[in-house]
């Protein structure tokens, strides 16, 4: 199958290598090739997508996308920029370090790095029940294995890579191996509040998050950690404190010097100069405090 392809501007700094090899959740960040591929359902679900990218010298996205049903190109481009966090502009993140001289440094130490998302709530949400309490790794297989048997297997750039199936055909799937009956019944829960339209993007971002989370934990299997994974990294949200992520709350107090984590207000305090980017800062924290030595007394 033939591609069409399109090219996204970045406003502001982005690499394409950072956003590609961070690895999480659906993605485990191995194998970067100078490809960056992708394979999502489409956000209302009437179809799937397969998309792969390369970022030229002047830092140009160029992509090419196959698209499984009659959904405009226009569509899966605004999905692409929404998971990689290009439909920010990064210039307003870059300020914060001058306000913050911590996150200046963890900025050079991953320069251009942005938010990679989940490709909707809706995966956000499926990927929650699968890996509750088992293994990232592990279930990382079985999610592939669901989704080349039951999903979209696209051809993207000399690869194989399956699209997790949609919600009609989630509900279609009475079992699956290595998937215990009692998280058959929570996927179909996903399945059923997203054809419910209560995981669409813009549904949950009307909501804000305080209140998008308290909705998700309506659904079977999502809990109070969970929710807030969905909402800040399915939604796009930048301006949402992690504050009850421990990693992040360890990191922080290494990075700041603290004798331990941070209590809510204390962390709270730490992120104020964050604003509006503290989503994006506090994943900064996550993904490049191993790169920079502890600080000085000069950087706290």
């Amino acid at each position: 199958m033939t591609g069409e392809p399109f090219a996204i501007e970045p406003r502001g700094p982005f690499s394409l290598t950072e956003a590609a090899t961070f690895g999480f959740g659906q993605r485990d960040g191995s194998g970067w090739d100078g490809v960056m591929r992708m394979a999502f359902c489409l956000d209302g679900y009437e179809g799937h997508a397969g998309v792969w990218l390369r970022q030229d010298d002047a830092g140009t996205v160029h992509g090419t996308a196959q698209v499984r049903r009659a959904v405009g190109l226009d569509a899966v481009v605004r999905q692409v920029a929404r998971v990689l966090s290009l439909d920010h502009d990064a210039a307003d993140f870059v300020r914060v370090a001058e306000r913050d001289p911590v996150i200046g440094r963890l900025q050079a130490a991953a320069p251009g790095l942005r938010p990679p998302l989940f490709y909707s709530p809706y995966e956000a949400a499926a990927w929650a029940v699968l890996s509750a309490r088992r293994p990232a790794r592990q279930m990382q297989q079985v999610r592939r294995q669901l989704s080349e048997t039951h999903g979209e297997v696209f051809e993207l750039a000399g690869e194989r890579l399956a699209a997790f199936p949609s919600p009609r055909r989630l509900l279609s799937v009475p079992s699956f191996p290595g998937i215990p009956p009692d998280k058959i019944r929570r996927l179909h829960g996903v399945a059923d509040a997203a054809l419910a339209g209560r995981l669409d993007v813009d549904h949950l971002m009307a909501l804000g998050p305080e209140q998008a989370m308290a909705e998700l934990q309506r659904i079977n299997g999502i809990g109070p950690f969970y929710s807030a994974l969905i909402v800040i990294r399915g939604t796009g949200f930048t301006d949402v404190l992690p504050a009850v992520e421990p990693k992040v709350l360890a990191l922080t107090a290494r990075l700041y010097g603290l004798d331990a984590p941070p209590g809510p207000a204390e962390f709270a305090r730490i992120a104020e100069p964050w604003r509006p980017f503290r989503t994006w800062a506090a994943v900064l924290i996550r993904a490049a405090a191993g790169r920079i030595p502890r600080p000085g007394p000069d950087d706290r």
